[in-house]
């Protein structure tokens, strides 16, 4: 791609007014409301509710989820030395009884510095060295001794959701206090798997599913199959670099079972299409590699991935997209703009603004 090509960045902002930011979900998930965009008919918009997402979804279709886990990431603590607070936000295991965590303090952060996480059976954080994102630290007991049992186990009764920055910012701004008891429930789709606890975000587009509409869906012969995108903390990274292109995007884990790729298949065979549900399953599908070899389509792929979908990408996997409406100079704003027309997309989130639409993570 010659620089002449390249996207600006700034061709991805919008104006939003803070008060359209939603800090609390729709009650019940499927209430919030639905956009419906029409690439074959750009004219074409419409103002439903999320529960009325059978009238554009029919057998044979597909709905493909991410059904990763969000852990309890976020954590608040004591900064022993000096007793002032600390917070954090898990990024990964490093090795056994380290991890990677971004840190916030008022005072200065050195090598050797203690933080206590948790009231009741609290564990301690010692401060080993900075990494290229964060610090890695030693998690101990408070006698000092190595924990080991994974981060999942040690954060399930310490951690707190990882809602992201604008919502608690937005929260504290407006009621004073950031918490709500319902956000462990809330912010987790109703489908993630036990056994797949590995982000640090959630895939919000699945927010919006019941278990009664899933019922319904798959009543009127929609087929569901599962992929894993583990959401990382760059989920939240704006786009710094004066183009689209240079952005270094995170690298996730991705699981894409055989099962999944041939859904797809079968579906599209059928008359079908593979609705996606969520940026994060459209990376995960659109990491397979091109032409598929047969070993990926029997047996599924596990790997990482750095895919960064910009206007001009060539789709393979994904026929519909439903989405939340993502925030300015993201990765996941340009990923919808790649998959529609940007200035469909721009103008229909000016519309969303007009009428009042909820926005983000825990938006329409």
């Amino acid at each position: 791609m010659s620089r002449l090509d390249m996207l600006p960045t700034d061709h991805l902002d919008y104006d939003l007014p803070p008060e359209l930011i939603a800090t609390h979900p729709a009650t019940p998930r499927d209430a919030s409301r639905l956009m419906v965009l029409h690439r074959s008919d750009p004219s074409r918009v419409e103002h439903v509710r999320f529960a009325d997402l059978g009238s554009y979804v029919r057998g044979p279709d597909v709905l493909v989820r991410n059904v990763t886990r969000v852990l309890p990431a976020r954590f608040e603590g004591i900064r022993l030395s000096t007793g002032g607070r600390l917070g954090g936000l898990f990024l990964a295991e490093s090795g056994p009884g380290r991890w990677q965590v971004l840190l916030r303090s008022n005072g200065r952060l050195r090598p050797g510095d203690i933080a206590r996480i948790g009231d009741t059976d609290p564990i301690h954080l010692r401060l080993i060295e900075k990494a290229d994102e964060g610090w890695i630290v030693q998690v101990e007991d408070p006698a000092g001794q190595p924990l080991v049992e994974a981060a999942s186990v040690l954060l399930a009764s310490r951690g707190l959701p990882p809602l992201p920055p604008y919502i608690l910012a937005a929260r504290r701004a407006r009621e004073g206090v950031a918490e709500d008891p319902s956000d462990p429930e809330r912010y987790q789709t109703v489908y993630a798997a036990p056994d797949e606890a590995g982000s640090v975000a959630a895939p919000t587009a699945g927010l919006h599913f019941t278990p009664d509409l899933i019922a319904s869906l798959t009543t009127s012969g929609v087929h569901w199959t599962d992929v894993v995108l583990d959401i990382g903390a760059g989920t939240f990274k704006p786009i710094e670099a004066a183009s689209v292109e240079a952005h270094a995007i995170h690298d996730e884990r991705i699981e894409v079972p055989g099962t999944a790729i041939r859904a797809i298949r079968d579906s599209r065979a059928a008359g079908g299409r593979s609705v996606v549900i969520g940026t994060t399953s459209v990376r995960a599908l659109e990491s397979l590699p091109h032409p598929l070899p047969a070993d990926v389509v029997d047996g599924g792929l596990t790997m990482r991935t750095r895919l960064l979908i910009t206007p001009g990408f060539a789709f393979r996997h994904t026929d519909a997209l439903v989405t939340n409406f993502h925030l300015p100079r993201s990765t996941l704003l340009m990923l919808v703009c790649a998959f529609a027309d940007r200035e469909l997309i721009l103008e229909a989130y000016a519309e969303a603004v007009r009428s009042g639409y909820r926005f983000y993570s825990y938006g329409d």
